[in-house]
């Protein structure tokens, strides 16, 4: 499968590297054309983190990858898109 674009719902530790930092490593991952990180909440130790990746081909291994070195978890995915164009979903009623 084709990923388009996949959107994360992470838990990033306050120290270390900052996200522009990451944004910045995931953006420079080969079939990444671009990559959007939000703050969704923080406390003392952690940041959440809301964290959209697209392009033409992402590997979603590779993301993992990065964001386990930098001491992320993934919550969840929240969403992925996969195929020839991106589709916007429909949300709410």
């Amino acid at each position: 499968m084709t990923i388009r674009r996949i959107v994360l719902d992470v838990l990033k530790p306050i120290r270390g590297s900052s996200i522009v930092d990451l944004a910045e490593r995931l953006d420079n991952l080969e079939g990444v054309d671009g990559v959007n990180i939000s703050v969704s909440d923080m406390d003392v130790e952690t940041m959440g983190l809301m964290v959209v990746v697209e392009g033409e081909n992402v590997d979603f291994k590779e993301v993992q990858n990065i964001l386990e070195e930098e001491g992320c978890a993934i919550h969840s995915i929240d969403e992925v898109a996969s195929g020839r164009r991106l589709v916007e979903g429909r949300r709410g009623k």
